[in-house]
């Protein structure tokens, strides 16, 4: 299964959590207080059910949502990760924790500031993706976010994670 040798290549890599959205949202406390990067997988291989109008909330009054026609054409087959973001680094004080937790409030429907990722608020399995995270601290980062997209794109005809709007 295509999520279980990714889930294994990445604590292979130095990732752990591994929870869902659903138990983030209820408890955010499990994530680190840390700098480092954050990957949002899914675990069936199944087509996904896209929503018209997800949950994400309308941050500065701007529409979360896009039509699906625009999600189909993002989605990337074949691999269980869907989005990878960072947080903190020589010129952010951000952790983590401090990271998902408005992601998390996002997804609730709260106009808060993270509105990066935001195509998986439109999917129908929202809850049930797992995130995972590895703390750094001896880079940026941002730098290591870029490795990761770019491996990515390399491995997928040149294409971001569904949910990463650039590298």
């Amino acid at each position: 299964m295509i999520y279980d040798d990714e889930k294994q290549k990445l604590v292979d890599a130095g990732f752990s959590g591994f929870v869902t959205i659903g138990s983030l949202m209820a408890d955010i406390a499990v994530v680190p207080a840390m700098p480092g990067v954050y990957v949002v997988m899914r675990k069936s291989g199944e087509q996904p059910m896209f929503l018209q109008h997800g949950t994400g909330g309308f941050f500065k009054g701007k529409e979360p949502n896009v039509g699906i026609p625009v999600l189909e054409r993002n989605w990337v087959g074949g691999t269980s990760v869907v989005y990878i973001g960072k947080a903190g680094g020589s010129k952010s004080g951000a952790t983590l924790r401090s990271r998902l937790e408005p992601y998390m409030q996002f997804g609730q429907g709260k106009p808060v500031g993270h509105y990066g990722g935001r195509y998986i608020w439109q999917l129908q399995d929202a809850q049930d993706l797992v995130v995972c995270w590895k703390t750094i601290t001896d880079e940026e980062p941002r730098d290591v976010e870029r490795r990761m997209i770019e491996k990515f794109k390399n491995s997928h005809n040149g294409y971001r994670p569904f949910a990463n709007l650039k590298d």
